[in-house]
């Protein structure tokens, strides 16, 4: 089935990708990247069509991490990690609406109830996570989540340093570069997010479905594995 899968997100990932560009090319200005509000100074891409489909992207892979949850007991821990981290993603970028609306800086207090309880569980399950990720590794959906996270979290924060684009354009810096470049380097990193966490989820359900086996029985199939290798 992998080789059906991957196709389908080259294909996905490249049709939603052509789509924006081409939505921003028949109507310029209808990616809404710098959309000013008043009392707003700086400009916000928080309505932007790629902004909402990132949303929607954490949307789904908490939902998949709830299903892994929920039927793959062996993984429960793996899922509620990375579940509460798509949660703590999607409180993120909806930061400005919640601010704006509902109350200053409520984002912030989300995020860390969120990050505490994270926090907590996978302390209180250390050990079942230890198991669990010892069950699943080596994982091609975990690989997909770590360069997802890598984009996140260093490459995108690095590139989309507003200083950065100040030096290099310098009296043509315009704020809407900026923040085109960092959202479309968002996009990539949670279209990756999402690609691992369908991954993990694939893989999740088939250790859950998958027969038991004697603790004899493995040990002598990991023995001639290894036997396997030296030659």
């Amino acid at each position: 089935m992998a080789w059906i899968r991957y196709p389908i997100y080259f294909i996905g990932i490249a049709l939603v990708t052509w789509g924006l560009t081409q939505m921003e090319l028949a109507s310029p200005g209808s990616l809404k990247l710098h959309v000013l509000n008043p009392g707003d100074i700086y400009g916000t891409s928080e309505y932007s069509p790629v902004e909402i489909i990132q949303a929607i992207i954490l949307g789904v892979c908490g939902v998949i991490m709830g299903w892994v949850a929920r039927y793959c007991p062996s993984q429960r821990p793996m899922a509620f990690l990375f579940g509460g981290m798509a949660l703590a993603f999607l409180i993120r970028e909806l930061d400005y609406f919640l601010d704006r609306f509902v109350a200053d800086n409520l984002w912030q207090v989300l995020i860390a109830i969120v990050g505490a309880l994270i926090i907590a569980y996978t302390y209180r399950h250390r050990r079942r996570l230890r198991i669990a990720l010892a069950r699943i590794w080596p994982s091609p959906g975990l690989t997909f989540l770590f360069c997802g996270a890598v984009i996140l979290f260093a490459f995108v924060r690095l590139v989309g340093h507003e200083p950065l684009w100040m030096s290099m354009l310098g009296d043509a810096y315009q704020r809407v570069i900026k923040l085109a470049v960092e959202e479309f380097i968002e996009l990539i990193g949670y279209f990756l997010w999402m690609v691992g966490t369908i991954e993990y989820a694939y893989q999740a359900r088939a250790i859950a479905y998958r027969t038991p086996q004697p603790a004899v029985r493995r040990r002598r199939d990991k023995r001639r594995q290894d036997a396997e290798r030296r030659f």
